[in-house]
């Protein structure tokens, strides 16, 4: 069996893809698993980390505004359409997994026309643009949320989850390596901040402002900064003078920080709720505004409206997000219960079940 999975740009899309990589191994050791994303983007590094082979297209994503950079899309996506026909008529896959991201349209297409078929991953209540315009060529159409028939066809919609790295399954079973991973001590409350895998400005400003409440409170903070912020936050920590707060741009073993976090502070993003829900920490949710018809909100929403997460708006985060924080963690009824909550809705086969419908396509 060979199998092509496109796609990526953000964590959110590259650690589902590479979950189904996983599963199609357990399920089928022999399989072949070739990967395709964006040239300069975070999947080409990330991947072969993960021990998979990838190559790249020269695509690049369309602003919604005009740019000059626009003018050279269609040139871009040409090229792209090109090369992703080369890979598909060399690899001569069985089927290709679309996951989102720029490189999922051209590769997607290209096996289309070839005859192949393909299943699209959606991970947000709001589809995306590249995935609304692939299923109508797509046999499979594996969602995380119900209703999701108001953008594809219904027929083809399978809702599983959306799948997440094998390792957070187990994250309970990491405390220790997790304390001793961060240098964290046993008898101090510790909050774990995310602003996905490339950071969240928002989210880091509002810590940076308010690392000194936590350490007057005593509290340990494990903070994913991103890349572009994270001198910023070296900075800001060394002025606390406090080995309390652990600044990282990023963090691999997430199974460990998620085991540390007595609360979570994160971005509502597709991964990321669902690594929560499945872990079962208490969450406090910071939807991004500007993402695509404000699909944050909506995947927050869906845990807030359950009593599962509380919601800090961006907007006023800077004043609210550090107060939320040392409220949720003064208050072991509320954890228990938003912990009690979220687990109800995590998916944990996920990536098993997309595997599975891949094999039925192919067989």
């Amino acid at each position: 069996m060979k199998v092509i999975i496109s796609g990526g740009g953000t964590g959110g899309h590259i650690y589902p893809a590479i979950a189904i990589a996983n599963e199609l191994k357990v399920l089928d050791p022999t399989t072949q698993i070739l990967f395709v994303g964006a040239e300069g983007k975070m999947e080409m590094e990330k991947v072969p980390r993960a021990g998979y082979e990838i190559v790249g297209l020269p695509v690049v994503g369309i602003k919604r505004e005009f740019t000059l950079a626009n003018l050279a899309f269609p040139i871009k996506l040409g090229r792209s359409f090109l090369r992703a026909q080369q890979i598909v008529r060399e690899f001569r896959p069985d089927a290709a997994v679309g996951v989102g991201g720029y490189a999922s349209g051209p590769l997607l297409f290209a096996a289309s026309l070839k005859g192949i078929p393909t299943l699209i991953q959606e991970q947000n209540s709001y589809a995306g643009l590249t995935n609304k315009a692939l299923a109508r060529w797509a046999e499979r159409i594996c969602v995380a949320y119900p209703g999701m028939d108001a953008f594809f066809p219904a027929d083809k919609i399978k809702v599983t989850g959306n799948p997440v790295r094998s390792d957070i399954q187990f994250a309970d079973q990491q405390i220790d390596a997790g304390r001793k991973l961060f240098g964290l001590e046993t008898n101090r409350p510790t909050v774990l901040v995310i602003g996905g895998s490339q950071g969240a400005r928002t989210l880091n400003e509002s810590l940076e402002a308010g690392l000194h409440r936590f350490v007057d409170a005593g509290v340990q903070v494990v903070w994913q900064t991103g890349t572009a912020f994270i001198e910023r936050a070296r900075a800001a920590v060394a002025a606390t003078g406090s080995p309390l707060i652990k600044a990282y741009d990023f963090i691999y073993e997430m199974d460990k920080a998620y085991a540390v976090a007595d609360a979570v502070v994160s971005r509502a993003g597709a991964l990321s709720v669902s690594e929560l829900c499945l872990v079962g920490r208490p969450a406090i949710l910071v939807p991004l505004p500007t993402a695509a018809e404000d699909h944050q909100t909506k995947n927050a929403m869906s845990l807030v409206d359950r009593h599962a997460a509380l919601l800090v708006n961006d907007r006023t985060a800077r004043e609210e997000l550090v107060t939320a924080a040392l409220a949720l963690l003064a208050n072991s009824a509320q954890r228990q219960q938003l912990s009690t909550e979220i687990k109800t809705l995590a998916k944990p086969n996920a990536a098993r079940e997309i595997a599975e419908e891949v094999t039925k396509l192919i067989n």
